[in-house]
């Protein structure tokens, strides 16, 4: 399938389906698609930083130029207001992964709108600090490019032991760097890297392809989150979009009516050496969760018994709405997990999730086979501990599940089983009393990466 990942967690190569002589009748219109499209995740995301005094030059007046860069490469972008103390703004750009546009001096290559886009809006800043009267290959003024990226998604400019970043050094002659947390600008998700690239012009703009076309490879696992996290820190009416914010914090959800909404809750296993890390100092950091992911997020160490207390996530939400309960287990996964290293000298998280013995069935399958389709997909393990092996602060009627893995591993596994225990929430719910009561044959009817509802007069399938 196009755009699907393969096993190590990147992107297959795309061949589009419009490829080919008489092809094109194939393809969907792309405005319309511009209008309704919301981040997927396979999708290809960029996020640009661009300095308050240079993003007149993207915006345009009443917005002129931000429009024809949306019209010319079919892509979405959005430009993010001002944040007090930050001088830069955030440009998100989006599109679906399929490279349907012509690029590079000769127009033989194809990338993807959003890379297209990308070094539209790149170009157009960059020659907004120029002087004016050189070439732009002949320039030999320093430009800098910075980059907010997934944490889950930076390893791919990386690479092993460094191995990616430094070939791309040496390839480019560019300066590039991920920057430690304290650069961070206040605009940045606490989940995100800096990357920053320094250098000519076009040593800068070589490095930026390289640097694109690996996070074109290897979508973010969270990025079907973004919106949402930022439309709690960004009013809708604060961003120059080409179409509404649809989410969970937007003005859709409070026109529905709220009996089908769902309280989603989760209690996570914390070390309590880690506290300090998760809620930071003066709380900084648990307050920039909560309201990056808009979920409630309580610390419970007074029940804490032995090594371990009780991290509690909840939120009222929709169905079809992103997680806020997801979002900020997801942000909380690194800070709140057991970090060990194995002899190979990789480190491993082990991340430890309470779930009631009532819903844990929706984990394990018929004959363990979802639990095992985890296993498989994720590369993670997963166990769900007996008894004898659960913390002093979990329920009788409770069951722990186990995920360890490396870091992305860990967090590919981890939102597979919250989204599986999600869906089991609104499935039961849904189906009042006959579905709690038919555990059984939920499991029975259950196969991996689908979630059936129970009872046959439910019409909804909610598939991971």
């Amino acid at each position: 399938m196009a755009g699907q990942r393969n096993d190590y967690g990147q992107r297959s190569h795309f061949q589009p389906d419009y490829a080919g002589n008489g092809g094109g009748s194939k393809r969907r219109n792309a405005d319309e698609e511009i209008e309704q499209h919301g981040i997927g995740p396979e999708d290809t995301v960029y996020r640009y930083l661009c300095h308050v005094k240079r993003i007149g030059s993207i915006i345009g007046r009443g917005g002129e130029i931000v429009k024809q860069l949306r019209s010319d490469s079919r892509s979405n972008i959005r430009i993010c207001e001002a944040m007090p103390g930050c001088e830069e703004r955030v440009v998100i750009i989006y599109s679906s992964c399929e490279e349907t546009n012509p690029f590079g001096d000769g127009h033989d290559e194809l990338v993807s709108p959003a890379q297209d886009a990308l070094f539209r809006v790149h170009d157009r800043v960059v020659a907004e600090q120029l002087p004016a009267e050189e070439d732009f290959e002949e320039q030999t003024h320093l430009v800098t490019v910075r980059m907010l990226v997934a944490s889950d998604q930076i390893g791919c400019v990386i690479g092993k032991g460094g191995q990616v970043i430094q070939t791309i050094r040496s390839e480019t002659h560019a300066q590039i760097r991920v920057l430690s947390n304290e650069h961070l600008p206040p605009c940045a998700l606490s989940s995100d890297e800096l990357l920053q690239i320094v250098g000519e012009p076009a040593v800068v703009r070589k490095a930026l392809y390289h640097v694109a076309s690996r996070i074109h490879d290897n979508p973010s696992r969270s990025q079907h989150l973004l919106l949402s996290s930022l439309s709690n820190m960004n009013p809708p009416g604060g961003m120059y979009m080409n179409s509404p914010l649809m989410g969970s914090y937007g003005n859709y959800s409070s026109r529905r009516d709220d009996g089908s909404a769902r309280e989603f809750s989760l209690r996570l296993v914390c070390p309590v050496g880690n506290i300090g890390s998760v809620i930071g100092k003066g709380g900084g950091i648990i307050k920039q969760i909560r309201h990056e992911s808009g979920a409630s997020i309580k610390v419970d160490s007074s029940a804490a018994e032995g090594e371990d207390c009780i991290i509690f996530i909840s939120t009222k939400e929709f169905i079809e709405d992103p997680s806020p309960t997801i979002s900020a287990a997801l942000r909380l996964q690194s800070r709140c997990s057991e970090k060990t290293e194995r002899e190979s000298g990789d480190s491993v998280i082990t991340t430890r999730l309470l779930v009631p013995s009532s819903q844990v069935g929706c984990l394990i399958g018929k004959g363990g086979a979802i639990i095992s389709g985890m296993r498989n997909a994720t590369r993670a393990s997963i166990r769900i501990l007996s008894k004898e092996n659960l913390p002093k602060v979990a329920y009788e009627d409770e069951e722990m599940v186990q995920i360890t893995g490396s870091l992305d591993v860990a967090s590919n596994a981890f939102s597979e089983v919250l989204l599986r225990l999600r869906a089991n929430i609104f499935e039961r719910e849904a189906c009042g009393d006959e579905c709690i009561a038919k555990d059984d044959l939920r499991a029975r009817i259950s196969l991996p990466y689908t979630m059936h509802c129970c009872s046959m007069s439910c019409s909804w399938l909610w598939k991971l």
